[in-house]
């Protein structure tokens, strides 16, 4: 069993945009590229999971998701030669859309089902792992199955952590300026 990086996308890899509807939207947030090229230099693996709910809304089709990630995966290569070691997604969404992108899933975060999939496809200990997002949902569900959680301020991350922290029940293990700095704590803590 093998510790590993979950990573949220959009607003923590790249930037938040809203709903990328079209690959050209996708932009790397600066150093994350690097970020996740020293994780892979690290032997941590770096998985992806994100909600994409636009599916489910009907504002793009699941192949859509699909070209999106391979051009993340282009743009990761080609600025800095990194590498994701899997790629999850979550196209559901409970209320709106209709079947079978409608539905209560396992795998929308905050759920885990993306986590646990994962760590059954890659042989990762969830336990000794970490996730980094921009949302306290993504972060308190990681705490809950036992990772590590790292905000980021990127995104949404400023945001909710100035204006809304005051309210959250759980607070994160760590709270960074950016997926570069979280990076840097993670290979701090592996020391």
């Amino acid at each position: 069993m093998k510790k590993a990086v979950f990573l949220d996308r959009d607003g923590t890899v790249s930037r938040e945009v809203g709903y990328v509807n079209h690959e050209g939207r996708l932009r790397l947030l600066p150093g994350s590229a690097a970020a996740i090229r020293r994780l892979n230099n690290a032997g941590l693996p770096a998985v992806l999971v994100t909600n994409q709910a636009g599916v489910a809304r009907g504002y793009f089709e699941e192949p859509l998701v699909h070209v999106v990630h391979r051009r993340l995966e282009q743009l990761l290569d080609e600025e800095a030669g990194a590498r994701l070691d899997g790629v999850y997604f979550c196209p559901h969404h409970p209320d709106v859309g209709e079947p079978p992108w409608r539905q209560d899933c396992d795998c929308r975060k905050p759920r885990p089902g993306m986590l646990r999939r994962a760590a059954a496809d890659l042989g990762l200990d969830l336990g000794a792992s970490y996730l980094v997002s921009d949302h306290i949902k993504d972060v308190s569900m990681a705490m809950t199955e036992g990772l590590t959680g790292i905000m980021v301020r990127t995104g949404y991350g400023a945001g909710l952590l100035e204006y809304h922290a005051h309210k959250w029940d759980r607070r994160p293990h760590h709270v960074t300026a950016d997926l570069a700095a979280a990076v840097d704590l993670i290979l701090e803590l592996e020391r």
